[in-house]
């Protein structure tokens, strides 16, 4: 019996190579095809009309003089058709970055007004490119070079510096601590940087020539280190001590038990994370002027790392993976945050957005829920983890945020594209950065150095005569 089948066309005797399913070809992804032509798509057969990708920015948006709103929009899913605010209660400060030790006082994650939609999370991966897309290298510093034994010059493909980009410069390196910077502060009054060490010390530095001018020991590692007004605050084991700049008083508070982690002022009270996972919270007496023991705050399982307040409440990202939010007047915990998968090392505010940091390589973007709850609504996986977050403004007002990573750089990225514009090497990983006026910034590393930065165009010649200290660090300490 004769069997008969049925003929099959040859992809190699299709004119044009008409493409198969509009499938492309992977090994033109890999850059290894070799028949012409193909009947999978290459660059120059793709379709006109490709897929709509998830951005940030609105699809339809079409330049304007008025400046633009400076928030993450998700083209999935439609936003609110009124012309209210996307989410909560916002001022006319809104816009700032709020974190640990600034006092800023804007509209943030929490108020009463909510979002009239359900967002969905977008997410930018850095740490993994596809091979079809072309990465851009990232400046790598050169070891040798660190260490003094580069033989290779200016010929070495690494860089010989300590950071790279455009728009910001070093200023100086302050040397003296022995140990990690777990906190930099500039209280109002005076004319002094303070800085605190796992050493167990706390320096003062002169602001005219960068010279040491008085050391505490506190005893035991110095967790953190705050200023609010004339106060100035260290947490280390078991206690809190403070002292009045202005008058020249010192005191401790005691009720704390364990280690000191994390620390912030808001307005009469002193909040005080803990390494057992509690909040210490004290209340300024108007008679005695000193705080007294007014709460404690449980619920977390793991050590409090880091503290913001923000639009009436109070967020602590802890150790245990989850992030707090908790009302202001009550003390009550409103809502658990859960999404990061290790340690959350870092909170701060921006706008009407809640920013988080976590060792699990993830920087976390919150916002509230027409439901009141708050939600991932922009992830940004990095390829280190992350080790703290700071925000500062440059020359023209656009806000920037600075990240620490595991690898010891700190990288700048622009608000709220994400875009880095440039990057800060150090010894050792950053743990600590705080920001002045004036475009001034300031990063420990774990050596226990603390560098002195500045924002290229901030003029220095708007500091208000009430802040000797910033003048004369802009003025006089630099390399």
């Amino acid at each position: 019996m004769a069997i008969t089948t049925a003929r099959k066309e040859s992809v190699f005797v299709r004119v044009g190579g008409k493409p198969l399913k509009n499938q492309v070809c992977i090994y033109w992804l890999e850059g290894r095809c070799n028949r012409s032509p193909c009947r999978y798509l290459h660059k120059e057969s793709l379709p006109s009309k490709t897929q709509r990708q998830p951005q940030l920015a609105p699809p339809n948006a079409v330049p304007s003089k008025q400046p633009k709103s400076r928030t993450w929009k998700n083209p999935n899913f439609d936003g609110p058709r009124s012309n209210k605010a996307c989410v909560f209660n916002t001022t006319k400060n809104s816009g700032k970055i709020v974190h640990g030790d600034q006092g800023m006082t804007t509209g943030m994650v929490g108020s009463d007004r909510v979002a009239q939609y359900q967002p969905k999370v977008v997410t930018v991966v850095r740490d993994i490119p596809k091979k079809s897309i072309i990465q851009k290298a990232q400046p790598k510093q050169c070891k040798y070079w660190v260490t003094g034994n580069c033989v290779h010059g200016e010929k070495c493909k690494d860089l010989h510096s300590w950071f790279c980009g455009s728009g910001f410069t070093m200023l100086a390196v302050l040397e003296g601590h022995k140990k990690a910077i777990t906190g930099i502060s500039l209280p109002s009054v005076g004319d002094k940087l303070y800085s605190s060490s796992k050493d167990g010390s706390v320096r003062a530095w002169d602001c005219n020539n960068g010279q040491v001018v008085g050391s505490v020991m506190i005893g035991g590692d110095v967790g953190c280190l705050v200023a609010e007004g004339p106060w100035l605050f260290a947490g280390s084991q078991n206690v809190v001590k403070a002292w009045n700049l202005q008058n020249q008083t010192e005191f401790s508070l005691s009720e704390a038990v364990g280690s000191v982690c994390s620390m912030i002022i808001d307005e009469d009270k002193l909040f005080a994370g803990m390494e057992d996972g509690t909040i210490l919270v004290w209340k300024w007496n108007p008679v005695t002027n000193i705080p007294e023991p007014a709460a404690m705050l449980k619920g977390h399982e793991g050590a409090v790392c880091s503290l913001v307040v923000g639009a009436g409440r109070l967020y602590s990202g802890s150790r245990d993976c989850t992030i707090k939010a908790w009302d202001l007047q009550n003390l009550q915990c409103l809502q658990t945050l859960c999404g990061h998968t290790r340690d959350v090392t870092s909170v701060i505010c921006w706008d009407n957005y809640l920013l988080s940091a976590s060792l699990d390589k993830t920087l976390k973007v919150w916002a509230a829920t027409e439901s009141g709850t708050i939600e991932v609504v922009h992830e940004t996986r990095e390829d280190h983890e992350l080790m703290t977050l700071c925000g500062i403004h440059d020359a023209e007002v656009k806000p920037i945020l600075l990240c620490s990573f595991s690898d010891s750089t700190v990288r700048l990225y622009d608000l709220p594209s994400f875009t880095e514009r440039g990057r800060i090497f150090s010894k050792r990983a950053v743990k600590v950065i705080r920001i002045g006026v004036n475009g001034l910034f300031f990063t420990g590393d774990g050596t226990g150095e603390v560098s002195i930065w500045r924002l290229l165009g901030t003029p220095s010649e708007t500091a208000s005569c009430h802040e000797p200290n910033l003048v004369q660090i802009g003025a006089c300490w630099r390399l």
